[in-house]
């Protein structure tokens, strides 16, 4: 009977550990969608400051669920160069009490007594989220609707597990087990084998709570197995840093750092009390007598304290773990040449987090338009001074625009199967577009370098009066760009608007640059050689204004989606 008795509860535990985390990815999932606006302003405040880092890892933990996800997030930020480490320390410090939530929520489950408990109600949420999801017609429901599913799920999976519990806690020979086990460092390690299998120290903390919660284990040792499970935690971070760059090993090695740290504090602590009060004083004495009669609150407690704690006595000690994280992971010599195209804010790891790499598309497509814009400019120096000495240069930046648009959009078809809210779905569908309008007008830049090259190869030039007009035209061009650029980067339809005024005045001054050269050639002022490529280039530049006018456009279904 016995062993149809641990069968089944082996099963129920591991069902309920199965539960648990599709409820954490699935409510991680959704939260990140409903919230990628929110999560992007938040990383794009990112600054030197260590206490915003803290905060916005406490933040965007609480709200994705995850500090695992938070951390590769962050490891992926810090490998393409737009994070520096001391930034992504404190925002790993934060992330480490941002998942202290889990375990708090779940405290607040197994709290009730009778016939109905917290678990239960709240596992009801379950049937209301997936109903919302299926007759939900507004996105904003249905992903409510996901929230609060999978917000239901990670209580069913807890309520299986703690049933699992009760059956092992009925058991003498698993509680004598358990019971033998009381040295503490050999439960730290434990707690860090353990979560480092799981991946996920929210679904060992889980355990552990439960098994408190069972009687299976006394408070002591779910202090000692929390502790280890903030090491093993570290194995996520520790797997994405060895596959990415320099840097984001060293944020994986601070990570490992932080934490073990924190455990080395707290059992330096828990034996000064030890040979101070003569064995009288220990952690779960403090937090049970403090949260008495309620063991999965003391636990979580302490779980939330023992990461506060660590942050408050590692944040000043950032730059000296910034140095050691050096010291242990040494500089490699770049194996990528900067000549070759490649991307400057995206990298392909950040397709595992959607929320991220919209963000960074967007910036990585406002480069491309600066690029394309310095292209222009080196267009019209060559063909208006008739030196040459940028066209490798340009040549080069050409190829990378064409490059940049291929791999871009390569990119972002890979980005439309994530979940992702209807801004940046709406986003992703109209930056395809945007790419392709950024490469045309290189293309166009191409070909006023070309008609350069025809004018010296018939040794002739623009008179003064037309490259006059063609710095004018240059200058409408820029006044254009600096609006559509401003009206895409914050959807600021007023910076739109100036532009189409702007436009307007293009079309104009087009017209008047083809009159003024043909007048200019029937009076013998240009020569007849120059007379097709000024007439081709003031459309080329034309074509350019209206590309940019495209580029500014998206965001009108954009703005309405704020």
């Amino acid at each position: 009977m016995e062993i149809t008795e641990i069968i089944i509860a082996l099963l129920t535990l591991t069902a309920g550990i199965g539960v648990f985390l599709m409820a954490c990815q699935t409510m991680s999932g959704h939260l990140e969608s409903a919230s990628s606006k929110r999560l992007k302003r938040l990383f794009s405040k990112t600054g030197n400051n260590k206490w915003v880092g803290v905060g916005i890892g406490t933040i965007a933990t609480a709200a994705i669920q995850s500090s695992s996800a938070m951390t590769v997030m962050v490891i992926g930020f810090v490998d393409v160069g737009i994070m520096s480490l001391t930034q992504a320390a404190t925002i790993i410090y934060g992330a480490n009490i941002g998942t202290t939530v889990t375990a708090q929520m779940v405290a607040l489950g197994m709290a009730g007594s009778g016939a109905i408990s917290l678990t239960l109600v709240f596992g009801a949420l379950t049937g209301i989220g997936l109903f919302m999801q299926l007759l939900g017609k507004r996105e904003a429901i249905k992903q409510a609707g996901g929230i609060m599913a999978g917000f239901g799920l990670l209580f069913v999976g807890l309520k299986m597990m703690a049933d699992a519990m009760a059956g092992f806690a009925a058991l003498n020979e698993v509680r004598l087990l358990l019971a033998g086990i009381d040295n503490s460092l050999l439960l730290v390690l434990l707690g860090a084998v353990l979560t480092g299998l799981l991946q996920s120290s929210s679904v060992m903390t889980t355990i552990v709570i439960t098994m408190l919660f069972s009687g299976l284990i006394n408070l002591d040792q779910g202090i000692y197995l929390t502790m280890g499970s903030n090491i093993g935690t570290t194995v996520t971070a520790l797997i994405a840093g060895m596959t990415s760059g320099t840097n984001a090993k060293r944020t994986a090695v601070i990570h490992f750092l932080f934490n073990t740290i924190g455990t080395v504090l707290f059992i330096a602590i828990a034996l000064l009390m030890l040979l101070f009060t003569d064995g009288n004083w220990n952690f779960g004495r403090i937090f049970g007598q403090i949260f008495h009669g309620q063991p999965q609150l003391q636990l979580a407690m302490f779980h939330t304290v023992f990461n506060i704690t660590t942050m408050l006595a590692v944040l000043p000690l950032t730059n000296t773990l910034v140095k050691l994280s050096c010291r242990v992971v040494k500089e490699r010599k770049s194996q990528t040449d900067p000549a070759e195209p490649h991307f400057y804010f995206l990298d392909r790891k950040m397709l595992s987090t959607p929320v991220v790499a919209v963000r960074q598309l967007k910036a990585e497509i406002e480069h491309m338009a600066q690029m394309a814009m310095d292209n222009f400019h080196r267009s019209i120096r060559i063909v208006t001074s008739m030196d040459f000495g940028e066209v490798e240069s340009f040549r080069r930046t050409e190829n990378e625009l064409n490059y940049l648009n291929a791999e871009l959009v390569n990119f972002t078809v890979q980005l439309f199967d994530s979940k992702l809210g209807r801004f940046d779905h709406q986003y992703l569908t109209t930056s395809i577009r945007s790419m392709c309008d950024l490469e045309r007008i290189g293309d166009y830049a191409e070909n006023i370098v070309e008609y350069a090259e025809t004018l010296r190869q018939h040794d002739s030039a623009f008179s003064s009066d037309a490259v006059e007009e063609i710095l004018n035209m240059q200058h409408l061009i820029d006044k254009l760009y600096d609006d559509i650029m401003q009206a895409y980067h914050k959807l600021d339809n007023e910076a739109l608007q100036r532009a189409y005024v702007t436009e307007d005045s293009i079309d104009d001054f087009t017209e008047t640059m083809e009159q003024n050269h043909i007048e200019r050639l029937s009076c013998g002022v240009c020569d007849p050689a120059t007379g097709a490529e000024y007439i081709s280039l003031a459309q080329n530049t034309e074509r350019i204004a209206d590309h940019l006018i495209n580029v500014g456009n998206t965001i009108r279904d954009l703005v309405n989606l704020k």
